[in-house]
């Protein structure tokens, strides 16, 4: 049993009186000093303190603790690199490797020549996976690891703390909201680096872990046990008051809004099936690559879906996220707020003219809109043209707020608490998830009925596909294209791209063909270029966690298949 190093990789739960609650009363809501043992008893040890430490250790510990090198939070940073490797964005700032993540191993033009990028990712992303280049904020393996295993960490102390706790009300049904929001954060958590690394540790008791490296497979399927837990806890509450009493407290007031509101316990079960079907579906190959459905990858860390795949992530999705459901979103606030409405976001870092935002948003994201759509006409302009030497170069900026076009879906924005970001689930994930294993159990025309409906949803204004008779590479390719586009700084780009197979070695299955690429200072625009990634599938461990405690045993913590 290691203890995870609480000076590096369980940051502590900062709950402070100028963090978050509501606007109006922060201090209420999270004024319980610092409860890092030893001194947790003397701070948390009623039932107001531990609302008040399983809030802020959630959203503080979980997503803001750690990440202001570039933005200030985990969904400006670590979601900021999905992004980046699914070449929705570029960037040109120097810090965290951003420039060089997202940079593909070589081009081949409309003309027949080749770019080739002299600094491959795998190359620069061992090259800088140190403790020191940690503290230089030049190791981008470290920060999606800090956040989440803090999350889990702060949940395990929820977890010993309820049994302590003398609660008001109904006790059980009170304790067990408690106990279900601990189990789904620490499913996400388990997911989340299931998901992205190769492998993981097991940490179910507070400052230890139960024993050595397993797989990322192993990671999922203890996310799986922790939804599920949640979900069996969520249906022993027998007072749906004193369930609605407590979310109320956990989920901050400014977040409860727009889609973010306490969701009932019916609700909260189908984003836990939502979170389920995701967990198959992100860690499973589904190659689409050249418009060819049966394409294979030959080296990969992932096995291939299967029919039974397909149908359990149907299954789920059936019974997931519903239009109207609440889910679960974050905020900025005018004030001591989680995370700044300009830097906390990749939508803010984003929405800016493409000559001075920190992400510029690519000409391969934009290629994904059919003709017409008016979600490009709301909040996009080619006023300006960013240039590259390489491929981030991109004629188009992404507007603040929108164009004002109403009832159409607005991508980005950098007033206070105007952008949603959704932590989770969402109707439109679901939604697309539903479309996609329909297609792929041979239903194409109930699966382009979903993808019509988030376009409608998102007020595309484009032609419905239904009824068009499109084959399944059709199909496909219109659901390629919307997950894109509908899903943007959500944390899911990287790993559709992955799945689909196109961040892999053209040698072995991947790539990506058909792309716009702009080169020769921004004079030729290319429009049927190869790009060949190359990237790592599943990052390695960073080493802050690898060179700290060492291996004790297990799996592999550097990739093997790379």
């Amino acid at each position: 049993m290691k203890l995870i190093q609480t000076n590096k990789l369980v940051a502590s739960v900062l709950i402070t009186a100028t963090l978050m609650g509501s606007v109006s009363s922060c201090k209420d809501q999270l004024d319980v000093g610092n409860p890092n043992a030893p001194t947790l008893a003397a701070n948390v040890n009623n039932e107001a303190g531990l609302i008040a430490f399983a809030q802020g250790g959630v959203y503080v510990n979980g997503f803001l603790n750690g990440d202001g090198w570039l933005g200030n939070s985990y969904f400006s940073l670590p979601w900021g690199y999905s992004e980046l490797m699914a070449d929705n964005v570029g960037a040109d700032a120097s810090n965290n490797q951003v420039t060089t993540i997202g940079v593909p191993d070589y081009m081949i033009l409309d003309d027949g020549s080749k770019l080739t990028n002299p600094a491959p990712q795998i190359g620069i992303i061992r090259a800088y996976n140190s403790r020191a280049a940690t503290g230089a904020g030049n190791n981008p393996l470290y920060y999606q690891w800090l956040n989440m295993y803090a999350l889990n960490n702060v949940c395990n102390q929820i977890l010993d703390i309820t049994g302590t706790i003398t609660f008001s009300g109904d006790a059980a049904s009170r304790a067990n909201t408690l106990r279900a929001w601990a189990y789904w954060w620490k499913g996400y958590a388990y997911a989340s680096i299931g998901s992205m690394y190769y492998a993981g540790l097991i940490a179910d008791k507070s400052g230890v872990t139960d024993g050595g490296y397993v797989l990322h497979d192993v990671m999922i399927n203890k996310s799986n046990d922790y939804y599920n837990l949640a979900a069996t806890t969520l249906g022993k509450i027998t007072s749906a008051t004193d369930y609605q009493a407590v979310m109320g407290k956990l989920i901050p007031s400014f977040v409860q809004v727009g889609n973010g509101t306490v969701p009932t316990i019916d609700m909260w079960k189908r984003n836990i099936n939502t979170m389920l079907a995701r967990n198959i579906l992100v860690n499973k190959l589904s190659p689409f690559v050249k418009s060819n459905p049966a394409a294979t990858i030959t080296k990969s860390s992932m096995t291939a879906m299967t029919a039974a795949d397909w149908n359990a992530v149907l299954t789920l999705a059936t019974n997931g996220i519903k239009k109207g459901d609440a889910v679960f979103t974050e905020r900025s606030t005018p004030s001591n707020s989680p995370f700044s409405p300009t830097g906390g976001t990749v939508a803010a870092l984003t929405s800016n003219v493409n000559t001075s935002s920190t992400f510029k948003i690519s000409e391969r994201f934009m290629q994904s809109f059919n003709a017409g759509d008016q979600r490009v006409a709301n909040n996009f302009n080619t006023k300006t043209m960013y240039k590259n030497n390489y491929s981030f170069t991109t004629r188009y900026s992404m507007v603040p707020n929108g164009n004002g076009l109403a009832g159409v879906y607005v991508y980005g924005s950098r007033d206070v608490g105007a952008h949603e970001v959704y932590m989770a689930g969402s109707y439109e994930e679901n939604a697309l998830m539903l479309a996609e294993a329909n297609m792929r159990v041979g239903n194409i025309e109930t699966g382009l009925g979903f993808v019509d409906a988030v376009r409608a949803y998102q007020g595309a204004g484009v032609p419905a596909t239904v009824g068009t008779k499109l084959t399944l590479a059709g199909a496909l390719t219109e659901l390629t294209k919307e997950r894109r586009v509908a899903l943007f700084s959500r944390g899911l780009a990287y790993y559709d791209t992955r799945r689909w197979g196109w961040i892999y070695d053209i040698a072995n299955g991947g790539g990506s063909y058909g792309n716009v690429v702009i080169t020769s200072a921004g004079t030729v625009i290319n429009k049927n270029v190869t790009i060949n990634y190359n990237f790592l599938d599943y990052w390695d461990v960073p080493a802050d966690e690898a060179v700290l405690n060492g291996s004790s045993g297990g799996v592999a913590t550097k990739n093997p298949n790379f």
